[in-house]
């Protein structure tokens, strides 16, 4: 009995495992949207009552699916403390601290549902082969983050020296700095803070252009990996 629920609740190859999968992705999805509608001010009772109902039966179903889960593994602790055994808990954890309790002061606890985004990535193929892409580039990315903040700290720094004087209120510390510094090399560019210097708007010219290729780092590195993590049997 217990390989044949390990069968069905693990991915394979086989009908009932996949009708199985598609559930357990169909009820995250209607939950995600029960989550959305629940938000809508001035609902009707009824239609509150409704989605309550349905949340409640999703939780049931994706806490025996948790359940089972931990019945099926050989680590069980392992497994519990694993990346999906965390979503899996995540998912359902709001639900049940919540009960019979006034949401409004457990309120933050209700973000936790979102988590159940995170179990669509065990039952989509395309998010497993971008999830092995991230692990196998992990190393680079790691050290573009590193880099990148290097920069950030070094653009904080000099725009602050050349806009200190000239706009106290905008870059009086480098700390305040750093807001300008993040969304220049990001190159989004709010336009509610600006250099208004020429020394100022020459440095952030080439701040600019090391931003253009910040942006482009990071697409190359997972689209190698992207490309690498794709499995033989996928190819073919």
């Amino acid at each position: 009995m217990k390989e044949y629920i390990k069968s069905i609740v693990e991915i394979n190859d086989n009908p009932v495992s996949r009708f199985f999968s598609l559930c357990i992705q169909a009820l995250i999805l209607v939950s995600i949207v029960t989550f959305s509608m629940e938000t809508i001010p001035d609902l009707d009772p009824k239609t509150r009552s409704i989605l309550h109902f349905v949340e409640t039966f999703c939780v049931i179903i994706f806490t025996i699916e948790y359940l089972l889960r931990i019945y099926v593994a050989n680590h069980k602790l392992k497994f519990i403390f694993s990346f999906f055994g965390l979503i899996d808990f995540l998912a359902i954890l709001p639900f049940y601290l919540a009960f019979g309790v006034d949401l409004r002061s457990l309120r933050a606890l209700r973000f936790l549902r979102l988590f159940r985004i995170f179990k669509l990535v065990r039952y989509n193929r395309a998010m497993t082969q971008f999830t092995r892409a991230i692990k196998s580039a992990k190393e680079q990315i790691f050290l573009f983050i590193f880099i990148t903040l290097i920069l950030i700290y070094f653009a904080a720094v000099g725009i602050y020296y050349f806009e200190n004087q000239a706009q106290p209120e905008h870059f009086s510390s480098i700390f305040d700095s750093l807001w300008w510094a993040i969304i220049t090399l990001t190159t989004v560019g709010y336009g509610d803070v600006y250099p208004i210097t020429i020394g100022g708007k020459m440095f952030t010219f080439f701040i600019l252009m090391i931003g253009l290729g910040i942006v482009a780092i990071p697409t190359g590195i997972i689209s190698s990996a992207l490309t690498k993590s794709v499995d033989p049997d996928d190819k073919k």
